[in-house]
């Protein structure tokens, strides 16, 4: 199971959570497999895994999705499958980990979190640190190096997330603890190596 498979478990898991949604409501589904501080009475242990496969829409499925494809398969093909597989789930339980700092921190309303994005940000990590100079085309316009790329996103989800625009409900803090455990992870595996 590799890139290809998350891909399709993820699309798997949609329609899946679409035909039960004709039954159930969605936002319950959410709440089950979506992660909850872990102090909190909906908070369950599988959540900090299955949180990364449902997704609150078909437009924030896809964006992930492409994402995965673009970046994480020249990763897989240059690390294996295994140890991409690890990077991948390392890095949405960091995320995950940062969720509960930061909303910790700043607030007693803790809102379900959903979807693949603070692992697919550590793979944008890994894919600047491994492919610096590729170039990658924003809005397949403007060449930029991958570097580059993922330092201006970094940026940009932290002004988002210090911003603090009232009806975002992006996690942004968890993108860039996705962002953050990637590193960490890709710097002391390299020491490790030496």
């Amino acid at each position: 199971m590799g890139a290809r498979n998350l891909i399709g478990i993820n699309f798997c898991v949609f329609i899946c959570g679409f035909l039960i949604y004709l039954t159930v409501d969605q936002f319950e589904l959410l709440n089950f497999f979506g992660l909850h501080y872990f102090l909190s009475d909906a908070s369950l242990p599988f959540q900090p895994i299955t949180y990364m496969f449902v997704h609150g829409g078909f437009f924030h499925l896809a964006l992930n999705m492409f994402a995965l494809y673009v970046f994480g398969i020249p990763l897989e093909k240059l690390w294996g499958t295994k140890r991409f597989l690890l990077y991948y789930f390392v890095c949405g339980i960091g995320a995950s980990l940062f969720y509960y700092l930061i909303y910790h921190s700043r607030t007693t309303d803790f809102p379900t979190m959903v979807g693949a994005s603070g692992a697919i940000f550590g793979i944008l990590t890994a894919f600047a640190m491994m492919f610096p100079d590729e170039k990658i085309s924003v809005y397949f316009l403007f060449p930029i190096k991958a570097k580059y790329f993922v330092l201006m996103y970094g940026a940009i989800e932290l002004f988002s997330g210090l911003a603090n625009v009232s009806g975002d409900i992006t996690a942004h803090y968890t993108h860039l603890g996705g962002m953050a455990t990637g590193f960490i992870f890709l710097k002391v595996s390299s020491l490790l190596r030496e």
